[in-house]
């Protein structure tokens, strides 16, 4: 809904190259955790025609086959860890129906996440965080959703890196969930990771960066790859130098 958004107001503004730059620049700033919308940013930037190319990129993310591969995927009847409230693979376990959901209740979103399944006759329990140890021992599989990845980092909501590294440790297969737009350049990653960490306390940010070596599989647009494929977390996305840069007050 974001990028649907974005690309409409962009669109409508039909701004001079440095306008467009400065706006791009102003949204990741605004909304630093949505590797979707950095993605979009980065192709608007790096397009012959950005105006053209801003609702196609936003029929990329509408259109995104990430949850249709996870409802395939998922095992029957499985016990599934995931933390907060996930986008992807809140819709794949809805639409499964038999699978049974943990959600680690992480900036209290996984406690709204619970009503919305219940709410649609999923069982589901929502699991205190200082409950996630249990909750991914007694799992069959553990979904870590990103908000960006590339290269070797993955930034995810609070409390992924604790339940992705208890599912290593413990042997649970753990697989990172990373839909349309949110592979982006390792440098961009850079300047999304140095935002996150400019914080007085670094406990209360929005996000945290995990190691992409904790997931055995990473699931996206075009199905299941082994984590240690080369392409797993390839970029979707050309650099864009300008994002690199604050926008002017």
């Amino acid at each position: 809904m974001l990028v649907r958004e974005t690309a409409g107001a962009i669109r409508g503004l039909r701004l001079e190259p440095a306008g467009l730059v400065i706006a791009c620049r102003r949204i990741v700033e605004r909304h630093p955790t949505s590797g979707p919308l950095w993605w979009f940013c980065a192709s608007l930037l790096t397009s012959p025609d950005p105006f053209a190319a801003a609702s196609a990129l936003a029929d990329e993310v509408e259109l995104d086959r990430t949850p249709d591969h996870l409802v395939q995927l998922l095992p029957d009847d499985a016990t599934v860890t995931v933390v907060g409230w996930p986008d992807l693979a809140g819709d794949a376990v809805m639409r499964r129906g038999d699978v049974r959901v943990l959600a680690v209740d992480a900036d209290d979103e996984g406690s709204s996440f619970v009503r919305r399944l219940q709410r649609a006759d999923v069982d589901a329990d929502v699991v205190p965080v200082g409950g996630l140890g249990s909750a991914v021992l007694a799992s069959d599989l553990v979904l870590v959703e990103a908000m960006a990845c590339g290269g070797g980092d993955v930034v995810a909501a609070p409390a992924s890196r604790a339940v992705a590294s208890v599912g290593w440790c413990s042997e649970v297969p753990t697989w990172l969930v990373a839909g349309r737009g949110r592979r982006l350049p390792d440098a961009l990653l850079a300047t999304m990771v140095e935002r996150l960490a400019d914080v007085r306390a670094p406990w209360e940010a929005p996000a945290e960066v995990l190691p992409a070596a904790l997931f055995r599989t990473v699931v996206g647009p075009a199905g299941a790859v082994d984590a240690d494929h080369a392409g797993a977390l390839a970029a979707e996305c050309p650099m864009a130098h300008e994002l690199v840069r604050p926008s002017p007050m």
